[in-house]
């Protein structure tokens, strides 16, 4: 039900930007969008700006009922959280163990003056 409400979601979002695209501004013709020399001819003479105030306005509340069924599906799922609620757990602390320096290394043991 959640994949098939998300990919629903997606095409409701897709649909909703190419419908506001879609609408002109106060000043530009629909008809010019598709190339098209009259302005009154694509949607009828008021059909394009009603037409396409409705359309927006439907995939609009549906966007809206969406992203809301979504939130609510996800606040419902126990344990398919990102984040453990335990938090990080740290390492566990073992003291570290240091090797025994070999008894007959030529390396000297302390700080030497330098021979001249």
């Amino acid at each position: 039900m959640y994949l098939a409400l998300s990919i629903f979601h997606l095409l409701v979002t897709v649909g909703l930007i190419l419908i506001v695209l879609l609408q002109s501004g106060k000043g530009a013709d629909i008809g010019a969008a598709f190339g098209g020399g009259s302005s009154q001819t694509v949607f009828g003479g008021r059909g394009a700006a009603t037409f396409l105030s409705k359309v927006t306005s439907a995939l609009a509340i549906l966007f809206m009922l969406t992203s809301l069924s979504l939130t609510v599906m996800v606040s419902q799922r126990r344990g398919a959280s990102v984040v453990g609620e335990d938090g990080p757990r740290p390492a566990p602390s073992t003291p570290a163990q240091t090797a025994p320096a070999p008894s007959d290394s030529k390396a000297p043991s302390g700080p030497e003056a330098p021979k001249k």
